[in-house]
């Protein structure tokens, strides 16, 4: 449980109805929930505060991200305070098998700073794949194969947690097999091609959260499909499934 100075002893009773009703929702209910929470000012961030501590340890979701986003959003000294001392590096376990630093790429997707974030990623990916792929600054589709399990999930668990779960290798994989693997058609569901053109990077690409679903993080299709097919039948994801 939270400390007593993040935590007002006593809370309006409409905000602690709101509590309640948050508390108890579906998750549907309580992303519709979360303005009101919020427009009730500092009551509403402890509000958020405590209900964000009761979720350490549990798996990330969108309810927990989107909380989090508006913690670390909020003009309210007391929740950015608390998300400095308790949660310095996000909730989302930024682990490597090769001991890289995910905590920028982290910062950047907390700050919905969306193309800064597709940048790293990518070197991310190259840092992964190894020095040669780091040096042209992209990686080869056979390379893709051998990127750890363990990376591929903190990168994505990262963009889908800081994203209301709309971005993310795993969501661009989803939509790939709902459509029967169909590339053509995926393209243009993601954003990535208006009929026979390419979406020019990077000023068409759309960089917040209005984006169609799956729209980030990006992979260069110009030099073909093959690295985005290993990427999206890499076992990681069979493994979720």
């Amino acid at each position: 449980m939270p400390d007593s100075s993040t935590t007002s002893p006593s809370l309006p009773s409409d905000v602690i109805d709101l509590q309640d009703k948050f508390t108890t929702s579906t998750t549907k209910n309580q992303l519709q929930m979360l303005p009101q929470i919020i427009a009730t000012g500092l009551p509403g961030i402890e509000v958020l505060i405590e209900w964000l501590q009761q979720q350490r340890g549990a798996k990330p979701t969108t309810v927990t991200g989107s909380v989090y986003q508006a913690l670390y959003q909020s003009e309210f000294s007391a929740a950015r305070n608390y998300l400095d001392r308790e949660l310095p590096t996000g909730m989302v376990s930024l682990q490597s098998s090769k001991g890289i630093d995910y905590t920028t790429l982290q910062k950047l997707l907390a700050q919905q700073k969306f193309e800064a974030a597709d940048k790293l990623t990518t070197e991310k990916l190259c840092e992964l794949a190894g020095p040669d792929a780091l040096k042209r600054k992209w990686i080869y589709f056979t390379e893709v194969e051998q990127l750890p399990t363990i990376d591929l999930h903190t990168i994505d668990a990262l963009w889908s947690f800081h994203s209301e779960g709309k971005f993310g290798f795993s969501i661009q994989r989803n939509l790939w097999v709902g459509m029967g693997k169909n590339w053509d058609k995926l393209w243009v569901k993601l954003g990535w091609k208006n009929g026979n053109n390419w979406t020019r990077y990077p000023g068409s690409f759309t960089w917040n959260l209005t984006a169609p679903k799956g729209h980030l993080p990006l992979s260069n299709q110009l030099r073909g499909v093959r690295v985005m097919s290993s990427l999206l039948s890499h076992p990681a994801w069979e493994e979720e499934s």
